[in-house]
């Protein structure tokens, strides 16, 4: 998988911000009350995220580290007045219906976690897909919230107040209330949550899980740790610098080691002992041959006696 798609994996399905890192819960859970509102609240969060992480990764080098908090808050603040202003203007209808929100995003968890442990650390391209991936991950969650309310609350889809995209007759469905209230809000997340768990574990991945915030592991696991713990900010880059260098390094060796040609194959080397052993084959062949002629030779030595003899 390409960095690109990685980062936008990871936003919408890996580290979903709000279905698996539970970020942003004070939007979610308080505009989700139609589907339009949570797509609303939801792209208005993306192009801040979008926006927000090109600056911040354009500008780390130029940040102090003691006052990045601040400077990334002033960003912040700043992109999210443009958007407030272009929702007031060109859709004052949801702009009324998120109200106090859409201010509300400059200290979004999802917003601020991603400045500090990503676009602060990051080229910008890799930024800005993160930023999205984590932007659609966000308005996902929203629409599904905002859908599974709004049509159990209302009996309608995609409903602005006076008009609605499919809405149920109330002889068919009555309506219940519940689900539109605050605590409607909380049983829909419980059950979105739960069916992502399951998702999850049938793929043979991790269901979601809050880390303990009350130890120094579970703060590791946050995304805004770099916010209210940056010693064990510091520590976890420390730790993932190390671990990224001994991957590189390994790989390294790896590569080397598969490019490495193979040695050449060594001449046979003849020991004294096979040197001794030839030697001692031919000169046992060498006997074996002289004792032959001479066996064949000393038959002839008697009749050449013999004939003497009768001569004289």
């Amino acid at each position: 998988m390409s960095k690109i798609g990685e980062r936008l994996y990871n936003g919408i399905i890996k580290e979903n911000p709000t279905l698996i890192q539970t970020l942003g819960m004070c939007p979610t859970l308080a505009v989700t009350t139609s589907m339009i509102n949570g797509i609303g609240m939801g792209l208005s969060s993306l192009m801040v995220l979008v926006a927000s992480n090109i600056l911040i990764s354009l500008l780390k080098k130029f940040i102090p580290d003691t006052v990045r908090i601040p400077a990334y808050i002033v960003v912040i603040a700043s992109l999210v007045t443009i958007v407030q202003f272009v929702l007031q203007g060109y859709v004052p209808e949801l702009y009324s219906s998120l109200g106090i929100y859409i201010p509300l995003i400059v200290v979004n968890c999802i917003i601020l976690g991603r400045a500090e442990s990503y676009a602060s650390k990051s080229p910008v391209i890799p930024s800005i897909f993160d930023g999205i991936g984590m932007g659609l991950g966000f308005t996902m969650a929203l629409a599904i919230l905002g859908f599974i309310r709004e049509i159990i609350g209302n009996g309608t889809i995609l409903s602005d107040g006076a008009n609605a995209l499919v809405k149920i007759p109330e002889e068919i469905y009555t309506p219940a209330s519940i689900a539109i209230l605050a605590p409607g809000a909380f049983f829909v997340l419980a059950f979105v949550i739960a069916v992502m768990n399951k998702i999850k574990r049938g793929k043979g991945m991790a269901p979601a899980k809050v880390p303990d915030y009350t130890t120094d592991e579970g703060c590791a696991g946050c995304a805004s740790v770099g916010l209210c713990r940056p010693d064990i900010a510091k520590k976890k880059a420390q730790a993932e610098a190390m671990a990224a260098a001994a991957q590189a390094k390994a790989a390294a060796a790896a590569k080397a080691k598969a490019e490495k040609p193979a040695p050449a194959a060594k001449p046979a080397q003849v020991t004294a002992d096979k040197v001794e052993a030839v030697k001692s084959e031919a000169k046992a062949d060498a006997v074996k041959a002289e004792a032959d002629v001479k066996k064949a030779v000393e038959p002839a030595a008697p009749a050449e006696e013999t004939k003497g003899k009768e001569d004289e």
